[in-house]
Formats: C-alpha cells, sequence, structure tokens
C-alpha cells in the first residue's frame, strides 16, 4: 500500500485534464503532475535517501505541493509538513526531533531556515540549481510500502507546550481519503478543489482524495484567502469546493467584494478546525444554501472523526434545531466514537466527558515520546482531549477543549456556550472565552472580544448573556481587541490569551 498511487493512477487514467492552475494559470496536467513526482522521487533516491528518512516540508502554498508530497511517498519517504507560519527555529525543531535528512523550503522561509536548520538536515530551496536538478533526475518507480509504515509526522501546534509528531501511516492516509468520497462528496474529474488555506493541514490533506479523482487543484493568485479573489475563483471555475475555518466563512460572507459571487459554482463549503457557531452556520445557509458541510478531525485522526453531512445539517438549519445544527454530527463510516468518564468508562447519552475515538485513521503514536503516546492510546481509544456529549441519536457536541474547561467557585463553565451567545450580537465579529486566575473563585470568565467596523458596547453584551445565559457564566472582564491570536489552520491560541495573565503550565 503506498499513497503515491493515488496520483500514478490520475495521471494514466486522464493524463490531460488539468491537474494544477493559479488562478486563471494552467500550471500542470495530471501526466506532468504525475512525471514530476517520478522524477523528484528519483532526485530524493539519488541525494541518498532510504525508505523511512524524514523530510520536512517548509512550504507556503504553491502549485508543486502535493507532487513534493506524492515524491516523498514514492521514494519510501515520510513527510513533516511545517506551518508556513511558524517562526524558522520551531520549523528547525521539528526537523531536529524528527532527524530529518532534508528540509524542501520556498524562497520566502528559506533564509531564516538556512540560519536555524543543523547541518545534518540539507536545505533545498524550491526554484534553486538543487531543486531543478532534482526535478530533472531519471523518474523512478513507487516503493513498495505496508500500511502500517509511516507516511505523514503531524506536528501539533505546540500550543499546550513541546510540539508533538503524530505518526500517520500510510493506512491512515488512505483511509481518509477513501472516506471523504464515501462520506462527503463521490467526486468526480471535473470537479474543483480550491486550496484557499494551509497545504500542510486539512486543503493538503483532502487534495489527496481530489487527486484520487482527477479533480482540477487551484490556488489563488494572492496563495491565500481573499472573499473578492474567491469570488473571481468561482466565476472561472465549477463544481468547487473549498475548506475554510470557521472565521473564514464569516469573512466571506461579510464581505461586499464576496457579494456577487456565483453561488452555483460552489460544490461543497467545508468547515473545521475550530467550532461553528449557530450564528453562522444561519449566515451560512441563508447566503449558499445547502451546501455546508462541517466535520470534526484532528491531527491524531486527520480530518475524520464525525461529520454532519450537507443534507443533515441543511435540515437542522431550516428546522431552527440549534441543538442539532451546532453539533459536528455522527461518526464517520467505520469510525467508532465514545464519550468517557475520568475512569475511562463509556458515558450515557447527554453526559459530558472526554471524546475518544478508535478505528484505521487514528494514529500510531506519537513520534520518540512512548509515554504520551500511552497516554493517548491508552484503552484502544485515541483520547482526543476534547469535551462532549453524545446524544441518544449519536450525534456528538463539542463543549470544549479538557483544558479550556474554565471552573470558577466549583461550577463547570463552558467558553463555547458563551461565545455561541456573543457571536449572536452584531457588533461582534469574533470572540474568544477563557478563564483567568482569580484568588476568590480560582478562575473568572474573561471574554476577548473583537467588534465589527461598528464598534462594540460591553454594556450590550452583558445584557444579552444575563438574558440567555446563568449569571454565574457571564464574564466578569471584557477586553476589545483588534484580533485573536490563531495558528496556520484558523484556531485561536487560547493559550496565548491565557499567558496575559500569568504563566500557563
Amino acid at each position: 500500500m503506498n499513497l503515491a498511487r493515488l496520483l500514478d493512477s490520475a495521471a494514466l487514467s486522464f493524463p490531460r485534464l488539468p491537474a494544477v492552475s493559479v488562478a486563471d494559470r494552467p500550471h500542470y496536467d495530471y501526466a506532468a503532475y504525475g512525471a514530476l513526482a517520478a522524477r523528484l522521487a528519483g532526485g530524493f533516491r539519488a541525494l541518498g535517501l532510504a525508505p523511512g528518512d524524514r523530510v520536512v516540508l517548509a512550504m507556503s502554498n504553491n502549485p508543486d505541493y502535493l507532487a513534493v508530497l506524492f515524491a516523498i511517498w514514492r521514494a519510501g519517504l515520510v513527510a513533516a509538513p511545517a506551518n508556513a507560519r511558524l517562526h524558522a527555529r520551531e520549523i528547525a525543531f521539528m526537523a531536529a526531533d524528527c532527524a530529518a535528512k532534508l528540509c524542501l523550503a520556498t524562497s520566502d522561509l528559506a533564509e531564516g531556515l538556512a540560519r536555524e536548520l543543523e547541518p545534518s538536515t540539507r536545505l533545498v530551496v524550491l526554484g534553486d540549481d538543487l531543486w531543478r536538478k532534482l526535478a530533472s533526475a531519471d523518474p523512478t518507480g513507487i516503493s513498495n510500502r505496508r500500511g502500517d509504515d509511516l507516511a505523514w509526522l503531524f506536528y501539533t501546534s505546540g500550543t499546550t507546550g513541546r510540539p508533538k509528531g503524530a505518526m500517520l501511516s500510510h493506512r491512515n492516509l488512505m483511509t481518509m481519503a477513501t472516506l471523504y468520497l464515501a462520506d462527503v462528496d463521490a467526486l468526480s474529474p471535473g470537479d474543483t478543489h480550491l486550496h484557499l488555506a494551509a497545504q500542510s493541514h486539512a486543503t493538503g490533506l483532502f487534495g489527496l482524495s481530489h487527486i484520487a479523482k482527477a479533480t482540477h487543484q487551484v490556488l489563488p493568485a494572492s496563495g491565500g484567502f481573499l472573499p473578492g479573489e474567491l469570488a473571481d475563483l468561482l466565476r472561472l471555475y465549477r463544481s468547487a469546493s473549498f475548506f475554510v475555518p470557521p472565521t473564514g466563512l464569516r469573512r466571506m460572507l461579510r464581505d461586499p467584494a464576496f457579494q456577487s459571487a456565483p453561488i452555483e459554482s460552489i460544490r461543497t463549503v467545508l468547515l473545521g478546525a475550530a467550532p461553528v457557531y449557530a450564528a453562522d452556520l444561519k449566515a451560512g445557509y441563508a447566503a449558499l444554501g445547502p451546501r455546508l458541510w462541517n466535520g470534526y478531525g484532528q491531527g491524531e485522526s486527520p480530518c475524520t472523526i464525525a461529520a454532519m453531512p450537507k443534507a443533515l445539517l441543511a435540515a437542522a438549519i431550516a428546522a431552527g434545531d440549534e441543538a442539532r445544527m451546532t453539533s459536528v454530527g455522527l461518526a464517520r463510516t467505520g469510525i467508532e466514537v465514545a464519550v468517557l468518564d475520568p475512569d475511562d468508562r463509556p458515558l450515557p447519552p447527554g453526559e459530558v466527558g472526554e471524546v475518544a475515538v478508535r478505528g484505521d485513521t487514528v494514529m500510531a503514536g506519537y513520534w520518540n515520546l512512548p509515554e504520551a503516546s500511552a497516554a493517548a492510546l491508552r484503552g484502544g481509544f485515541l483520547h482526543t482531549g476534547d469535551l462532549g456529549a453524545l446524544d441518544a441519536q449519536g450525534f456528538l457536541t463539542l463543549l470544549d477543549r479538557s483544558k479550556d474547561l474554565v471552573i470558577s467557585g466549583g461550577a463547570n463553565i463552558y467558553p463555547r456556550e458563551i461565545e455561541d451567545v456573543l457571536l449572536d450580537h452584531p457588533s461582534v465579529a469574533e470572540v474568544a472565552v477563557i478563564g483567568a486566575p482569580d484568588p476568590e473563585w480560582g478562575e473568572s470568565v474573561v471574554a476577548f472580544v473583537v467588534p465589527t467596523d461598528g464598534g462594540v458596547d460591553v454594556a450590550e453584551l452583558d445584557a444579552l448573556c444575563l438574558r440567555r445565559i446563568a449569571r454565574f457564566k457571564r464574564p466578569k472582564r471584557w477586553l476589545v481587541v483588534d484580533s485573536l491570536p490563531k495558528n496556520g489552520a484558523g484556531k485561536v491560541l487560547k493559550r496565548a490569551l491565557r499567558e496575559r495573565f500569568g504563566p500557563v503550565d
């Protein structure tokens, strides 16, 4: 089993279909993309890399990204994609941690990496002489890999301490790619995949399913997410799917430049990476119709734990069922989800505990961290660190990360519940709620609010909370800020917010 066969099959079956474009400029058809991956794989072997060696990808989005990934797998190597927004020192930590032999970088990241990488990790910059030599090497065949062989090291963001490399096998990622086709969309050649978010995370992972079905991979010219640019892409391409975090959906719906976009060109808006609030879902449905899909996964079970399919989500929104619409849906096909108490015993429907999952998408463990691996995978389940509850029909509702739970005066307070209320107010663009140390109550609730252009009246927000939730849950302190710290996947870094109030363990 080797993931490289997904691109190889597409190149053989649909050689002249467009594989990758940047805006309206074609870069590769599938025959050329498959050939590039085969030559790069040959180049990696010519450098002396052996099956199982690790290769760090320190690359911002670019048209060669997926070909590099498939070349790594074709040569029997292991990819360790890095978030391009990380500091060079953080990427160098990853490379040292996994003893990477090679780091492939885009020019915007190369200078810092040249200073920080250890001499044992060779740096290749896309477009330099060595890159051109690799890309023109003699092509090589597909390395034999077993299903349990390592394919991807998915490093956590490090928001809770030292980043850990989740070890994902060829079987893990092949299952993930197949389940997209079973549970999300049965893709066909001629469909479009817009890469609006980082290819090192969900967008790139979803790309495996799209490559398998020979869809058209399209990158915006800006390399990022601009609602006006998205509108232009939708005028060029049909049956388009794309991933955005909830903040991206919010930006898209509120930006006047998106208002004239041809909505009929959208096949699926893939939501995830952070909680999606009822206000955003209702606004998204009103503007886009039944095209929203909400998924739940994490690096240790990539993109694949539970999901609300488009039809079920649309039905919940149409019915005004906020409890159902804000759930993350049902366990994905072949995946088992449980909610466990502190002693790892399953809880009955409606009770809150830690979400646990098992199935063929779950990692083998963390790279060189046996104790952390044993703790995360105890009892045969991946312990996600997320708090949630299953209802009687099997729909999973997430409340918060266990570390984000606020305990004030002995009462459990779930920040998401407060955030959901505050986002209903038109003056609130974004919000994050945390617990801060309090000498009397242990912790007190603090709300960080990003206002819309018209500003925000904290007294109105306080009154809204008093109308909608218990008095003890409402924020005791309000901080109006210009923006919230986020990682490359769009997830709010609450650890960074808590650090304002003192050291975080």
